[in-house]
C-alpha cells in the first residue's frame, strides 16, 4: 500500500478518535455498567419491606379497589406475575404530574382483602449511568436531548475510525496479530495493546457505532422512509379511538391467567411475566404482556411482548412476540439485541461488560499515542523537545474527564448510600456527587498538570472503588441503618479488583513521572530527574 494512502487513513484515524476519543471513554464505561443496572440500584436502595403477594384469583380484586380508590391508574398501570427482589408489589402504576415529574404507586391486598397502597421511590443512579451511556454526561433528559444526538455524530467518526484504523494495520496485520511488545518503547507498548484489543474486538465495536448512529437518528430516518417508501400511509401508528366501541366495566377485565391460552396457541415457549394494562375505562384499551422465551432473540433483556384486548383477549399486535417479527422487525430487534446484550444470559452481560471497558482502554490509549507521538516527531525533527501546550492540554483534558467520570460514579454510589441511610434524598445526591466529582476532576487535571494530576486521580478512583467496598463492609457488621445484599457480593468484589487496579496504575504512573524520559508531559519537572538522577531511557520499564 502506498505510503500517501497510509499517511491519509493515518490522518483520518488520528483525527475522528481525537474528537471523539473522551466522550466514547465515558460512553463506554458506563455501557459497561448498564449490563448490571438492576443490581447498581438494589446495591444502593435500602431492602424495601415487599407488600404481600396475591394469588392469581385475587388479582382482579386488587385491580377493582385500585381503580375505584385510585382513578388515576385506570390510564397505566402493571401487573407483575413473580415476586423478587427487584418487584415489590403485585401492582404497580405512576403518575405524571404537570410539572413532568412522576410519583410511583404500589398496590397489594391482605389477608381481609383490605387494599394497602404505597407510595414508592425507585433509585436513579442506574438512570445515570445510562444517561451517561447514552450521552456521555452532556446535560438534558429524553432521548431527544443534544447529548445523544452529539453521540450519534461522535459514533458517525467513530465508524470512521475503525475502518480507518484496520487499513492502517492490514500492512502489518498477520506479522504483529496479538503481538504486544513490553520491552520496546512505552509508545510501541501502548500500540501494540491499542491494536491487539481493537482488533479482536472489532465485530462489538462496529456493532456499536452503527447501531448507536440508528439510536440517535432513527426518527430522522424513519421521517425520510414515511417520505419516500410509505407516502401517505404512515409508518407507525395507534389505532385511534373507536367512538362506537362498546364500553365494558373494569369488572371485567381479563387477567393475565385468563390471557395465558390465548398467548399458548400463538407460542408454547412464551413465560408471562407482567401485564400492562392501558387506557382501560376509555374506549381504545389494551393490555400489554411481556414476557421471555428462551429459544428466540429478543429486543429488551429477557422481555418479548404481544398485545391484547383486555376485555375479549383479542390480539392487537403480535409483531413483538418472539417467532412472529416480519423481517424489518427481525432486523430491528437484532439491532436492539446486539447492542444491549440481551441474549445469552449472565454469560453475554459479562462478555459485553468487558468488551465495554476494553473500549474504554481504546480510546484513553488513543490519546495517549497521539500526544505521544508528538514529542517522536520533534525528536525527528532535531528539535529541542519541549512539549508543546497543545499535548500538555490534551494530556490534562484526557486524564481529567475520563478518570473524573470512573471516580464521580464510583463516589456516587456510595455516598447516595449513606445519604440514603441517613434518610436523605439520595436521588438528588446522585447526581451532584457524580457533576461535583467530575468537574473537580477536570479543574485539577489542569491546575496539576498531566503528570501529578494522573497521579491524583489514579488515586482518587481507587479511593471511589474502596469507599464501595468499606461501605458495603460498614453495613455487614454494623447493620442499621445502612444494609448489605448478601447475593450482590460481586459488586463489592469488583470493586476491590478495581480498586487494587487503579492503586497499581497510580503507582506506576508516580516512578515513571519520577524517573521516566524528562522531555515527556508525564514527567513531574522537564530536564532531569526530580531526585537528581540522571535520565531513565523511556523504555518499558518505566511505563505507566
Amino acid at each position: 500500500m502506498r505510503g500517501d494512502i497510509l499517511k491519509t487513513y493515518k490522518t483520518v484515524h488520528t483525527w475522528t478518535g481525537l474528537i471523539g476519543g473522551m466522550a466514547l471513554f465515558i460512553c463506554f464505561f458506563a455501557g459497561a455498567l448498564t449490563m448490571f443496572k438492576p443490581e447498581l440500584d438494589r446495591w444502593v436502595s435500602p431492602p424495601a419491606e415487599q407488600l404481600p403477594w396475591v394469588e392469581e384469583e385475587r388479582l382482579s380484586l386488587l385491580v377493582q379497589q385500585v381503580l375505584e380508590k385510585h382513578p388515576e391508574a385506570a390510564n397505566s398501570f402493571t401487573l407483575h406475575m413473580q415476586p423478587n427482589e427487584g418487584t415489590e408489589a403485585p401492582l404497580s402504576w405512576q403518575v405524571r404530574g404537570k410539572d413532568g415529574n412522576s410519583t410511583f404507586w404500589l398496590a397489594s391486598l391482605d389477608q381481609a382483602n383490605h387494599l394497602l397502597v404505597r407510595e414508592h421511590s425507585p433509585s436513579q443512579l442506574a438512570h445515570l449511568v445510562d444517561l451517561l451511556h447514552q450521552t456521555a454526561g452532556i446535560p438534558g433528559e429524553g432521548h431527544h436531548a443534544w447529548g445523544v444526538y452529539v453521540m450519534g455524530v461522535v459514533c458517525f467518526l467513530y465508524g470512521l475510525a475503525l475502518l480507518s484504523g484496520v487499513i492502517l494495520l492490514l500492512p502489518s496485520l498477520v506479522k504483529d496479530f496479538l503481538l504486544v511488545r513490553r520491552n520496546k518503547t512505552s509508545k510501541r507498548f501502548w500500540l501494540d495493546a491499542h491494536n491487539a484489543i481493537g482488533i479482536t474486538s472489532l465485530p462489538f465495536h462496529i456493532v456499536i457505532a452503527w447501531t448507536v448512529v440508528v439510536f440517535a437518528f432513527h426518527d430522522q430516518i424513519y421521517d425520510g422512509l414515511g417520505e419516500l417508501v410509505y407516502k401517505e400511509q404512515p409508518m407507525f401508528a395507534r389505532a385511534p379511538a373507536n367512538p362506537d366501541a362498546p364500553t365494558y366495566a373494569t369488572s371485567e377485565l381479563m387477567m393475565p391467567a385468563q390471557l395465558a391460552p390465548v398467548i399458548a396457541e400463538l407460542s408454547d415457549n412464551f413465560q408471562i411475566m407482567e401485564a400492562s394494562y392501558s387506557r382501560v375505562a376509555g374506549n381504545a384499551p389494551s393490555v400489554r404482556v411481556a414476557g421471555s422465551d428462551a429459544e428466540h432473540m429478543v429486543r429488551s433483556p429477557s422481555f418479548g411482548f404481544v398485545s391484547l384486548h383486555p376485555y375479549t383477549g383479542e390480539v392487537l399486535d403480535k409483531d413483538y412476540l418472539p417467532g412472529f417479527e416480519d423481517n424489518w422487525l427481525d432486523i430491528v430487534i437484532s439491532v436492539f439485541a446486539l447492542h444491549f446484550g440481551s441474549y445469552g444470559g449472565d454469560t453475554i452481560r459479562w462478555v459485553y461488560f468487558l468488551l465495554g471497558l476494553s473500549g474504554a482502554f481504546i480510546f484513553y490509549s488513543g490519546n495517549l499515542l497521539w500526544i505521544e507521538s508528538r514529542r517522536r516527531k520533534q525528536r525527528e525533527a532535531g528539535q529541542m523537545v519541549e512539549q508543546q501546550r497543545n499535548a500538555c492540554l490534551m494530556a490534562s483534558a484526557t486524564i481529567g474527564v475520563c478518570w473524573g467520570s470512573v471516580a464521580g460514579v464510583a463516589f456516587a454510589m456510595s455516598i447516595g448510600k449513606w445519604v440514603s441511610a441517613m434518610g436523605g434524598d439520595a436521588n438528588a445526591a446522585y447526581l451532584w456527587v457524580y457533576y461535583l466529582v467530575f468537574l473537580t476532576a477536570v479543574g485539577w487535571a489542569f491546575v496539576y498538570g498531566p503528570a501529578r494530576g494522573a497521579v491524583h486521580l489514579l488515586w482518587l478512583c481507587a479511593l471511589g472503588c474502596l469507599s464501595i467496598v468499606i461501605s458495603a463492609m460498614a453495613a455487614w457488621v454494623a447493620g442499621p441503618p445502612l444494609w448489605w445484599h448478601a447475593g450482590l457480593a460481586m459488586v463489592e468484589i469488583t470493586a476491590l479488583l478495581f480498586t487494587l487496579i487503579f492503586a497499581k496504575m497510580a503507582i506506576n504512573t508516580h516512578k515513571r513521572a519520577r524517573f521516566g524520559a524528562r522531555d515527556s508531559v508525564w514527567a513531574y519537572t522537564p530536564g532531569t530527574a526530580s531526585n537528581g538522577a540522571s535520565v531513565v531511557p523511556d523504555t518499558a520499564a518505566s511505563q505507566s
